[in-house]
């Protein structure tokens, strides 16, 4: 993107634009059910926490080094961590945050292309008379794409190219295009949000039936809002809050960077940072709490909703559930919730793209069109596993170890820099430096000390997990290897008979017919 040419239009189009980059599918899909698994109550107050000390100071951090960057002309984490400190390796440190930014949007296109797909089959009436298994199932079939859900093979690869080349054509446009698409998509995503936030309000107990008789949508507000005091010892839930705040406000991945490098020396950016990210914690805790959860309790009931959390309940759950409002409102809803899902979802993806195409321009000199359609095609290949693989679980592996694992450590590793290396003193006058209100002085010390402690602490108690997620695929791996290829060569019939009986460290026990056998991975070979 060229320096000459690209700027923000106007300071409203910025933040929103910097509200749209934290504002996405995480607040409407992930929040609620991270909620739900955690206890309701018991997560709002280590969230809240989490965004005071830990969220904030990110947003500081990445608007100052952005703009900081963006004064010698740099667009790029990988060029503007390298202004801020010398030798190489924080050069390459950027990089990584590039490409880990890269892995989050070739899974994340493809959660957004579902919403397009959703609006789509809203309009058209295909879940028309279906019961919930009948909408559940429909989603189970759209996701595997040897199946179809309309006729058309590989609808998923589909509406996931079309999706993606949105995005590209949307971001070879420049800043301006981004700023565009923000204007329109922000205020109609607040819009929809509200309109079906008002109907999760206002549904009580009008939706229960024979089959859920005790469905109440205030037993799914109570839950979520009533604070329980114990979770402030559970460590489970305070790292499950900040791994929320991370996902929600976007930090860690670069487009913060890159959108603050084309601020001017004197423009405010604490204020914008606040700004943005209070309007994302409006947007998630507001909104994205008063949609779902208590919409699907209204129907459902509170424990069924508890026993189901997951990502894709949404998709399996809501278009049975506007059709209980009549068959005009349920094209009226379906387009509303799916179609804030795809604002949340394009806002987010085209910010996604702006790292990429600025580390293009800082390292080769590309101009903006080149640098889209680059990043477009990089993302194509990345991203068609996750739709072809998306039952195999790579899908997870994706979102685990790009959209959480290594989002915390590079904010790690940026704190250390913002802090250390470059310095708090020089970092807290460039953060004043053209502030539009006065940043209470607690957060200086709040960025020098507890924010790279707390983030610390997040890694380290996670490493059990990472072993025990690699452990978990490497025999997931074994175990889909022995079924699908040696079951199949040792009946003989090209079919798979072989059933899985036991995997150990060194190998998998399966049989087929009344044979047993045991496939060694070391030296893999059956005996």
């Amino acid at each position: 993107m060229s320096t000459k040419s690209d700027s923000w239009g106007s300071r409203v189009g910025l933040i929103l634009a910097m509200a749209g980059n934290a504002v996405g599918l995480g607040n409407f899909l992930r929040f609620p059910v991270q909620a739900v698994q955690n206890g309701g109550g018991a997560f709002i107050i280590p969230y809240l926490v989490c965004f005071l000390v830990m969220g904030i100071p990110l947003l500081f951090i990445e608007w100052s080094s952005g703009r900081f960057g963006g004064r010698y002309g740099n667009h790029s984490t990988p060029y503007i961590l390298d202004t801020m400190a010398k030798g190489r390796v924080w050069k390459y440190i950027g990089v990584f945050g590039i490409f880990t930014n890269i892995a989050v949007a070739a899974y994340y296109c493809y959660i957004e292309s579902w919403t397009m797909s959703y609006v789509y089959h809203s309009i058209v009436g295909t879940f028309n008379g279906m019961s919930q298994a009948d909408v559940a199932g429909f989603f189970q079939s759209y996701t595997n794409v040897t199946e179809s859900t309309t006729g058309i093979p590989g609808e998923a690869i589909i509406f996931y190219i079309v999706c993606l080349l949105l995005n590209t054509y949307i971001l070879s446009k420049g800043l301006g295009g981004i700023e565009k698409v923000a204007k329109i998509g922000m205020p109609l995503l607040i819009l929809f949000g509200v309109i079906l936030a008002v109907r999760g309000l206002t549904l009580g107990t009008s939706g229960a039936s024979d089959i859920f008789p005790d469905a109440n949508a205030w037993d799914g507000l109570n839950f979520l809002w009533t604070p329980q005091f114990d979770s402030l010892t559970s460590p489970k839930v305070w790292l499950a809050a900040a791994g929320q705040i991370f996902f929600t406000l976007s930090v860690g991945m670069g487009t913060i960077h890159c959108y603050a490098s084309y601020l001017k020396t004197r423009d405010d950016i604490a204020l914008n940072a606040v700004s943005a990210g209070f309007m994302n914690e409006f947007v998630e805790v507001v909104l994205g709490s008063l949609i779902v959860i208590p919409i699907a309790a209204g129907y459902l009931g509170l424990d069924w909703v508890i026993q189901n959390a997951g990502f894709g309940m949404a998709f399996q759950t809501m278009p049975y559930l506007f059709q209980q409002w009549g068959s005009a409102l349920a094209v009226v809803a379906g387009v509303c919730w799916f179609g804030l899902l795809f604002f949340a979802g394009i806002t987010s993806s085209l910010a996604m793209g702006t790292p990429w195409m600025g580390f293009m321009q800082d390292e080769f000199g590309w101009k903006k069109n080149k640098g889209a359609w680059s990043f477009g095609l990089l993302v194509l290949i990345m991203g068609l596993p996750t739709v072809i693989f998306f039952n195999e679980g790579l899908f997870d592996q994706y979102d685990y170890w790009a959209g959480t694992v290594s989002l915390v450590v590079f904010a790690f590793l940026e704190t250390v820099l913002f802090s250390y290396i470059f310095g708090i003193k020089k970092g807290w006058a460039e953060l004043n430096q053209g502030a539009d209100i006065k940043i209470p002085g607690f957060y200086k010390y709040i960025i020098l000390i507890v924010t790279p402690l707390l983030l610390g602490w997040v890694l380290v108690s996670s490493v059990p997990d990472w072993i025990d997620k690699v452990k978990d695929n490497d025999t997931n791996n074994k175990e889909w290897f022995a079924n699908e290829y040696y079951a199949e060569n040792f009946d003989g019939t090209g079919k798979s008979f072989g059933t899985v009986e036991e995997v150990t460290p060194n190998s998998v026990k399966f049989s087929f017919e009344d044979t047993k056998k045991v496939f060694d991975k070391e030296t893999e070979k059956v005996k």
